[in-house]
């Protein structure tokens, strides 16, 4: 029977897979891999028989947790993980020098005699810098995405107007202050059907209920007048308005709401046409066209100018710029937007198919969905920076005939670049890395 060769132990030390380097209990650099070496950019023969800190120099806090750590190997002979560590590495000259920050998992294994007494320190170092960096960045994209959404709970709650939002179903789920100033209500008693049986004049209770469940049953927009109990027992006429937010399969996710008191409006009217019978027909209509505006004015243009998403209004074939709130207009800082055609004020578009997807939901009436598309655009100095964008365009018409595209869009660039980061860190796999 053949003899087996020998193993040279330290020649498989040197080729482990990983980065490790062994001391001596003491602190003294005994040996290290391969790999060690690679990442440390310090020769073996420089390293061996000196202290670790004088063969690899660290700040002077990174040099007290490290020795720390070694103090408590020695103490309890118990394997010590430290928390995240940052040491920065140097590049050799003939790599072009400079300093790479690198972020470290670093663990202290102890190695013993078969007295059980500790004989080496076996410092296992794992680079986490990327994982590190796009923990970072995820954390970021967190932070601005709870700003968001805590700017556009500011702005429900701040509107001089009713608003609340349905359940697909249509059940109610949220109202804003301005309901329970309003009605003298609980929140949790707005949500109850009986609470507004109870307040609802008994004489528009029969329409209001049936008009609201055909515009369930069509998933359509809804738009009615009736008149609520206040909270001192005066009824007042209200006018609300309901719309129903599709996905991208067109199913309905929500219903959102905005109401305003018209009492006043609809005595106005009634004064007048009561001074004039033969003036009726002019007064409904400048009722109606003053119902519409002030609606229009104090529910929409507040929300949209302070709304979190980018919007803007194109009317016409040629899809000028009526219309963009406070966000759309800072994306184009500098640039002149209102009163122009798209490809005249943002000709980089032209050739990115935008103006193709907007002719088409123009023409056929259908609501384009994009997500994470991916843009390129360009400041007033003429300089291109890129985004990815989640945007709707909706074609919305007057006397029944085509009118313009409503445009509402989210910047999601942070979130894009966050996940990429973190899928290659996936696809990378953990690696290995020394402290220095």
């Amino acid at each position: 029977m053949a003899s087996l060769t020998p193993v040279d132990y330290q020649s498989l030390f040197h080729a482990l897979p990983g980065s490790y380097l062994l001391l001596a209990p003491d602190g003294t650099v005994v040996d290290n891999s391969d790999q060690h070496v690679a990442v440390s950019m310090l020769p073996r023969a420089q390293s061996q028989g000196r202290n670790i800190f004088d063969a690899y120099p660290s700040a002077p806090e990174s040099q007290r947790d490290l020795d720390a750590s070694h103090e408590q190997v020695r103490r309890t002979l118990r394997p010590d993980a430290m928390p995240l560590l940052r040491y920065d590495l140097e590049r050799p000259a003939e790599q072009g020098g400079g300093t790479e920050e690198r972020y470290w998992q670093i663990t202290h294994h102890p190695i013993l005699d078969a007295q059980g007494q500790l004989q080496y320190i076996l410092q296992m170092p794992q680079d986490v810098t990327e994982q590190h960096r796009a923990t970072l960045q995820a954390a970021e994209a967190q932070k601005a995405l709870d700003e968001a959404r805590l700017r556009t709970d500011f702005i429900l709650e701040s509107l001089p107007v009713l608003v609340w939002t349905n359940r697909p179903d249509g059940t109610p789920d949220y109202f804003n202050p301005r309901w329970l100033e309003l009605t003298g209500k609980k929140h949790e008693e707005l949500i109850t059907e009986s609470t507004w049986d109870d307040i609802t004049h008994p004489d528009d209770r029969a329409n209001l209920v049936q008009a609201w469940q055909d515009a369930l049953r069509k998933g359509q927009l809804f738009q009615h007048e009736y008149r609520l109990r206040r909270h001192d027992g005066q009824y007042r006429w209200l006018l609300i308005r309901v719309s129903p937010r599709l996905d991208a399969e067109g199913r309905i996710t929500m219903w959102v709401g905005a109401g305003s008191d018209i009492t006043e409006q609809r005595q106005m009217v009634q004064e007048l046409l009561q001074a004039n019978e033969q003036q009726a027909i002019l007064s409904d209509q400048a009722y109606q066209t003053y119902r519409q505006a002030e609606v229009q004015r104090e529910t929409y243009e507040s929300l949209f100018m302070q709304a979190p998403a980018l919007i803007c209004i194109l009317r016409g074939p040629d899809f000028r710029y009526d219309f963009v709130n406070t966000r759309y207009q800072d994306l184009f800082r500098g640039r002149q937007l209102v009163g122009l055609p798209l490809v005249d004020a943002l000709p980089e578009l032209q050739s990115q198919g935008i103006v193709e997807l907007l002719e088409n939901v123009y023409s056929t009436g259908e609501t384009f969905y994009g997500n994470e598309v991916p843009l390129q655009l360009q400041r007033p100095d003429g300089t291109a920076f890129s985004g990815f964008y989640n945007f709707t365009y909706q074609r919305f018409s007057e006397a029944n005939q085509p009118t313009g595209i409503m445009v509402s869009a989210f910047d999601v660039t942070a979130l894009v670049q966050a996940r990429h980061a973190l899928e290659r860190l996936r696809d990378a796999g953990p690696t290995g890395f020394p402290p220095g």
